[in-house]
């Protein structure tokens, strides 16, 4: 009944999804971090990078703003704040 699928790679990384962003975007405080990942892991759009404790950065061009990071911060090192009215980039 169907033919065999073909999926192609995602192309969300020229996209620039994090244009979806609506209300809110995660901030690093960089003062209590333990390096601990679980803002890595938990991100569904994997804009999330770094290795060391208070190193980690969110790349805004992809990052929806679902706020999962910040709920997941064992030291609460991460906070939503409000998105700029205007956006740039």
């Amino acid at each position: 009944m169907f033919g065999p699928l073909i999926v192609k790679p995602a192309k969300s990384k020229g996209d620039k999804t994090g244009s979806w962003r609506i209300k809110s975007k995660p901030s690093f405080l960089q003062k209590n971090c333990i390096a601990c990942k679980l803002c890595l892991l938990i991100c569904p759009e994997n804009c999330i990078s770094g290795k060391e404790k208070n190193a980690f950065a969110v790349d805004y061009n992809f990052c929806k703003g679902c706020g999962l990071c910040a709920i997941v911060c064992l030291k609460n090192d991460i906070e939503m704040i409000e998105e700029a009215s205007s956006k740039t980039g």
